[in-house]
């Protein structure tokens, strides 16, 4: 546990002097690029064609080998989304992550249904402190489902390389923390892109094989859903909000007839369709950040306190045995 921070100032415990060039494990300006990234919730429905917005909880937060069965047999498919909680935060634009998270959990548990599982899509911490991990933790202990997922963000792996977040969340990981599971006929793949940051996320060849292994048995009408932090498609190189080399995991997803991919980090709705594959960028339970270009960095965006909720949200999702596509439905806090 040596490599946990242990109180929000980002001092580590036992080891005053790990890290003198850098801040909380990362320079000057990787911190100033990544320090506004965020937190959504998200659920997926679809029956006879209708959208049905749901957000759920969970009190299990390890990996198994498959998720949401109780439902299994009905075909339909209901699952949340949460990304970017970044509990720790302290600043003006949020003064109180931990609420507004909970609020949305709130809204999560008050659709009317009990989703199949719940993904957070990363940084659910601010400083990767043991005491965030645990915090966030107990927080989606509250959320009423059977499983959560998660993948990391940025600011879950400063100082050590994702360590203490795999030790808390990536039991029945592979290499850095990615993983794939099947249900209600969809195949999902969760992805690493936050580490070996330099401007852009990175998957890497490890991580790359592992996609090539994974689907190859898979048919070309099999849909796919892939979960990362980063956006894995160009949205603004110039912050950071892409991956370096996603373009040889998108060319193997190209057989196939339906891809969605869910991303966070960007604290922001973006929908952008690329033949086959679609992308979605998720809002936030945290704070907002700024359009790509609209400032000089993507720091977090102070909004007066009675705007706020409508700069924040969920995400629900559902899709149908049958169906090519899924459907998606955005939901303010406010």
């Amino acid at each position: 546990m040596s490599d946990y921070y242990d109180s929000d100032d980002g001092a580590p415990a036992g080891d005053a002097g790990r890290r003198p060039e850098t801040e909380h494990g990362m320079n000057r300006r990787q911190l100033l690029r990544h320090a506004g990234w965020f937190g959504g919730a998200v659920v997926l429905t679809v029956a006879s064609g209708e959208v049905i917005s749901h957000i759920a909880d969970s009190r299990d937060s390890n990996l198994g080998a498959a998720a949401g069965a109780a439902a299994a047999g009905s075909g339909e498919l209901r699952f949340v989304q949460v990304s970017d909680s970044h509990i720790g935060f302290h600043g003006p634009a949020n003064l109180d992550v931990a609420g507004s998270f909970g609020e949305a959990i709130n809204k999560v548990n008050s659709l009317g249904f009990r989703p199949d599982f719940v993904m957070h899509s990363g940084d659910l911490t601010h400083l990767s402190t043991a005491g965030q991990f645990d915090q966030v933790k107990q927080l989606m202990a509250g959320m009423k489902t059977d499983r959560v997922f998660t993948v990391p963000g940025e600011h879950d792996s400063i100082g050590d390389a994702g360590r203490a977040y795999r030790r808390t969340f990536g039991m029945g990981t592979l290499g850095d923390g990615w993983y794939s599971f099947d249900t209600h006929g969809v195949h999902f793949i969760a992805l690493v892109n936050t580490l070996s940051l330099e401007k852009l996320g990175h998957l890497g060849n490890e991580q790359i094989d592992f996609v090539r292994k994974d689907i190859a048995g898979l048919s070309s009408d099999t849909p796919i859903v892939v979960f990362s932090h980063i956006p894995l498609f160009a949205m603004y190189p110039q912050w950071g909000w892409s991956t370096d080399d996603a373009l040889k995991v998108i060319a193997l997803l190209r057989r196939f007839s339906s891809v969605t991919c869910l991303n966070g980090h960007v604290h922001q709705l973006f929908t952008k369709t690329d033949g086959n594959i679609t992308f979605h960028s998720a809002t936030t339970t945290a704070y907002p950040l700024p359009k790509p270009g609209r400032a000089p960095a993507p720091t977090p965006q102070v909004v007066p306190a009675r705007q706020l909720k409508d700069a924040l949200g969920i995400r629900s999702v559902g899709y149908r045995q049958g169906d090519r596509e899924l459907a998606i439905k955005d939901q303010r806090l406010a």
